[in-house]
């Protein structure tokens, strides 16, 4: 099992375990995480499940793709370790992994 870690913007946690294989907002979504909308259900086609990545995560949960890249930028409280959470695998080596909802999703 992996465990993630999801704060809200206001610092209230909500630690989930889950199997690898899915992603990070499926893991949210399954789970019952507030913040995250997932709208459109993991196709990368908006930007409701917009996650801050803990920097000390931010190399470990990969780059952005281009698809990525376009959503994000339609999100006004972007940040340097913004994710898309339906665009992150969960992994073994995400064991742990910290990331935070925004105030609002977009």
């Amino acid at each position: 099992m992996v465990k993630i870690h999801f704060f809200e913007h206001d610092g209230t946690e909500h630690a989930v375990e889950v199997e690898p294989g899915g992603s990070v907002m499926l893991a949210a979504v399954i789970n019952g995480v507030p913040g995250i909308d997932a709208d459109c259900g993991g196709a990368c086609s908006c930007a409701t499940c917009h996650v801050y990545v803990d920097s000390a995560w931010a190399d470990k949960v990969g780059g952005t793709n281009p698809t990525e890249e376009a959503m994000l930028s339609l999100c006004g409280d972007r940040k340097e370790t913004s994710r898309l959470s339906c665009q992150i695998a969960v992994t073994e080596e995400l064991d742990g992994l910290k990331v935070t909802t925004p105030e609002f999703q977009f």
